[in-house]
């Protein structure tokens, strides 16, 4: 064998080998406004300034914020509402991040104004997707745990596949009009994938305090600094996920009672409550939480950042076809050498 076509089995080994560490990956959270768990993670998961955020870290963990941009369900497929049990919405259900479910009126809060916002939704691991946006009714208590009823039925925005800047999902949209404190719902669902992602923003129209009593510390976005240190720190694997994703603890969380009248979606539309951001994204206001994504095991399409939950198999057997060439290459080197 010449040289020549040494070299083509040596590069043939070497593209296996990049295909075979090929990442799958989707991970996020809301930054304006910000989320609990990155406002708390900004904080410092070890020693947090807020006294939320101090709870939290003692009820979760520092580990938790480290990873605090897998707050995910691995096999949603839009069944939020099955999925997730009122009093966790927050978590997503997930155990590990039971501390962002604590009811309390003094979680690290964002300004907020009714009438046109640019939300910003840190895209660590970006990918073709849905975002539905819910603010609690009026009344709205912080004191007490949260519950899909805490939600108006629809969300006030819904946009798909947003443009990005920074690092960040960029989108603009009409925020209702409220007043005092309130929580600002997200759901990212994947349209590549069943996987979607959760976010609890603590919000506070006109001035502190608000509905439900207590000042409202300000909450503070992770700078892109923070963001790369902590990287180190996260025990967050960026793999295919499947119907259970160890890293984040997302997996099959316990049923939610069953829908009633009034926590149910309705199937009527609702009026436009958005305007299109720059990269004109679709922007909608819908009925449904999410526009139905690819089912649970189905086969889906790629984004062109990440894969499915079939990436660990094809992991394997590009390591399979990676050993074969190392092998080859081997004996077309010995043989040379005779």
């Amino acid at each position: 064998m010449t040289s020549r076509r040494t070299a083509a089995v040596a590069g043939t080994v070497l593209v296996l080998a990049g295909f075979s560490g090929a990442p799958a990956f989707a991970h996020g959270s809301m930054t304006d406004p910000v989320s609990r768990v990155a406002a708390c993670y900004a904080e410092g998961p070890e020693s947090p300034d807020s006294a939320a955020c101090r709870a939290a870290v003692a009820a979760s963990g520092p580990q938790a914020f480290y990873d605090w941009n897998a707050v995910n369900i691995a096999d949603a497929a839009g069944r939020h509402r099955e999925l997730i049990p009122d009093g966790k919405l927050c978590s997503a259900g997930n155990d590990k991040y039971r501390g962002l479910d604590l009811a309390r009126a003094d979680w690290p809060a964002s300004p907020l104004a009714p009438g046109k916002h640019t939300f910003r939704y840190k895209g660590t691991a970006p990918h073709k997707g849905t975002f539905a946006l819910y603010v609690t009714k009026d009344g709205y208590d912080p004191s007490a745990p949260l519950t899909w009823s805490d939600l108006e039925e629809r969300p006030f925005l819904t946009v798909t596949d947003p443009g990005m800047s920074g690092g960040d999902y960029v989108f603009e949209g009409t925020v209702p009009e409220k007043s005092g404190r309130h929580l600002i719902y997200s759901i990212w669902q994947r349209s590549d994938s069943p996987e979607a992602f959760y976010t609890c923003s603590d919000v506070v129209f006109g001035g502190e305090g608000g509905t439900g009593g207590g000042a409202a510390p300000s909450a503070s976005a992770p700078t892109d600094t923070q963001v790369e240190e902590g990287a180190e720190e996260s025990s967050v694997e960026h793999g295919g996920h499947g119907d259970h994703d160890a890293s984040t603890g997302a997996g099959a969380t316990a049923a939610a009672p069953e829908p009633t009248a009034e926590t149910a979606p309705s199937a009527e539309p609702a009026t436009a409550a958005a305007e299109p951001a720059a990269a004109t994204p679709s922007v909608t206001a819908s009925a449904a939480p999410v526009p139905a994504p690819a089912p649970a095991g189905g086969s889906v399409e790629l984004a062109e950042t990440g894969g499915s939950s079939v990436t660990p198999h094809l992991a394997l057997g590009g390591a399979g076809v990676l050993a074969a060439g190392a092998a080859v290459l081997f004996r077309v080197t010995r043989r040379r050498t005779r």
